[in-house]
């Protein structure tokens, strides 16, 4: 789909360097940071993409990592 949108003169300098940079074509690069941006404020994708990486990480404790935190806890104002 087509559209046109107006944007700052130096946002679209800055998307032109990187658009060479990349090797991507504007339209690329401008579809790619869209979709990424959508993706970033969809709260359901952001809760699944943290679900994921829960996923992968495990529950595992580290007992270092444990003792550190609750030092830091004890530490921090609330």
């Amino acid at each position: 789909m087509k559209t046109a949108v107006s944007i700052p003169e130096d946002v679209f300098e800055r998307a032109e360097q990187l658009a060479r940079r990349t090797k991507k074509s504007r339209s690329r690069l401008y579809s790619d940071a869209l979709r990424e941006y959508v993706a970033g404020h969809t709260p359901d994708e952001v809760t699944e993409a943290l679900n994921r990486v829960c996923a992968e990480v495990g529950d595992s404790k580290d007992a270092f990592v444990s003792s550190a935190a609750r030092l830091v806890l004890e530490r921090s104002e609330w």
